[in-house]
């Protein structure tokens, strides 16, 4: 039999430049396989998933592949996934058959209560999406204030906090979940961290492939098909910056996601799809074995 010998959690970790393995000491092992187990828990019911960061008049390309991936994962698990974001990505998820709701940049707190009581999730997931930090703004990892370009989804997460469970997916510092590890980032990173905390946070190279980790996890531990089939995630990143979207780091309409092109992109999706499988088979093979021992 192959030996499985990379992780979902090594895969998602590829190609770091922005610290994060340097936080996988203070955190728990396996944190895709944490956060999917977690999803798994809940009551089958709504999951309020918030993506779109702002960059240069546009939202960047990495969130909403992501978002959409693990919401249409949600749905084959008997969860309703409701997005939240802004106008940043309006038409982003049109056509997905997934309600989504729009917050207004200058959204107060009471926005916030009448969706959480409208909607009443089981769960909160944030990938790839700006919170403020200790002094209340919102900055891009320049450390350059967006606050007025930024509607206040994290208020969601704050007011969720230790009554609905909550799930992070970051990838650099500055995104809702990165609270939970913020003194380890202003020191061995050097940057003014998000201050918003999450139950759960799952960290990756880019937050897209934190969410496909999960996504890859669920499968893993549910038995279910829910990795996209090859070239899915390519087209709707296409999709996107045809839309508007922009690379995070280039601020340029092109089609990549944090400075990595499209070929890297499908080596990370085909490598979990890879690994999934091969962990499946490995999971089925040991059940028989054990079946007849």
């Amino acid at each position: 039999m192959k030996v499985i010998d990379e992780s979902i959690e090594e895969i998602v970790l590829r190609y770091s430049e922005r610290g994060m393995p340097i936080l996988q000491d203070y955190l728990p092992k396996d944190l895709c396989h944490v956060a999917a187990r977690e999803i798994l828990s809940w009551e089958r019911g709504r999951v309020i998933l918030t993506t779109g960061f702002y960059v240069a008049g546009f939202a960047e390309t990495d969130g909403p592949a992501g978002t959409l991936v693990l919401a249409k994962a949600l749905e084959k698990l008997g969860f309703t996934p409701v997005i939240v974001t802004d106008y940043y990505c309006r038409e982003a998820f049109d056509n997905q058959g997934i309600e989504v709701i729009y917050l207004s940049l200058d959204a107060d707190h009471e926005e916030a209560d009448t969706i959480l009581e409208e909607q009443r999730p089981v769960g909160l997931i944030s990938i790839e999406r700006c919170g403020r930090n200790k002094n209340g703004v919102y900055a891009n990892m320049r450390g350059v204030d967006i606050s007025e370009n930024t509607a206040p989804c994290d208020e969601l997460f704050i007011k969720a906090y230790g009554k609905i469970p909550t799930i992070g997916v970051g990838d650099g510092g500055n995104e809702i979940g990165m609270g939970n590890v913020s003194d380890i980032i202003s020191e061995k990173l050097e940057l003014t961290p998000c201050e918003i905390k999450t139950d759960i946070l799952v960290i990756a190279s880019v937050s897209n492939w934190g969410a496909y980790g999960i996504t890859a996890a669920l499968q893993e531990l549910s038995d279910k098909e829910l990795f996209p089939k090859e070239g899915v995630t390519e087209a709707y990143i296409r999709k996107t910056v045809l839309l508007g979207n922009v690379d995070g780091v280039s601020h340029e309409h092109v089609f990549s996601v944090d400075g990595f092109g499209l070929d890297i992109e499908k080596e990370i999706t085909d490598a979990l799809r890879v690994t999934v499988h091969m962990q499946t088979e490995h999971s089925a093979a040991e059940f028989a074995a054990n079946k007849w021992d």
